[in-house]
């Protein structure tokens, strides 16, 4: 995975400058935006975190968080402002942001959410990369050999071949013959595996 980036997106030139140049000298590499939109047009899924000011013309801050919520940019937040009170820090928070600092700030500050927000991006990362693959392997199941798994992982206690036969009105024979498919086409050893699969991945 690439080196993870700070997105910096604040209409201020002066402030882009500054904080470009202070992170820069701490080792960090950052990529500034004067706008939303122009973050929107140009930010390509990278690894890292964005800085993002509240105080906005066109899209402010907790707009473009709105958006990218809704398209599944899970790049995370660290909010910084100068005009937004309590309410719109709150409103950021429960959306997702790693902070709201008010302007001023302390650069230490910063420094220590963008590692926040960092570490936040790998896990999330890696979630993402964990669940596509279990919707990759799920995908090879035939319809049966489907609906029997999602039998298995709803009902993780009552899992015996009689019991999912009498419920999906098959032999206990066909259900063992899908189960060994099911748990070799999944890449599974047991049926617990498969319980702790199901966690991963939703039907």
């Amino acid at each position: 995975m690439d080196s993870p980036t700070v997105f910096l997106v604040d209409d201020e030139e002066d402030v882009r400058s500054t904080l470009s140049r202070a992170l820069k000298k701490r080792g960090f590499s950052v990529v500034s935006f004067d706008s939303a939109r122009a973050f929107l047009d140009q930010y390509q899924n990278e690894h890292g975190c964005l800085v993002l000011d509240y105080g906005m013309p066109e899209i402010n801050g907790l707009e473009l968080q709105s958006l990218m919520n809704d398209t599944n940019l899970t790049l995370p937040i660290i909010f910084i402002s100068g005009h937004g009170g309590i309410p719109e820090s709150v409103q950021a928070m429960k959306a997702g942001a790693v902070d709201f600092l008010e302007k001023p700030f302390r650069q230490g500050d910063l420094v220590a959410c963008i590692q926040t927000a960092f570490e936040r991006d790998l896990d999330m990362r890696a979630a993402l990369s964990a669940q596509n693959d279990a919707k990759a392997r799920f995908d090879r199941l035939t319809s049966r050999e489907r609906e029997i798994a999602v039998f298995m992982m709803e009902n993780p206690s009552n899992t015996a071949s009689k019991e999912i036969g009498r419920a999906l009105d098959i032999s206990p024979r066909t259900v063992d013959h899908h189960r060994a498919r099911i748990l070799e086409k999944l890449e599974l050893g047991s049926v617990i595996e498969l319980v702790e699969f199901s966690k991963q991945f939703t039907a």
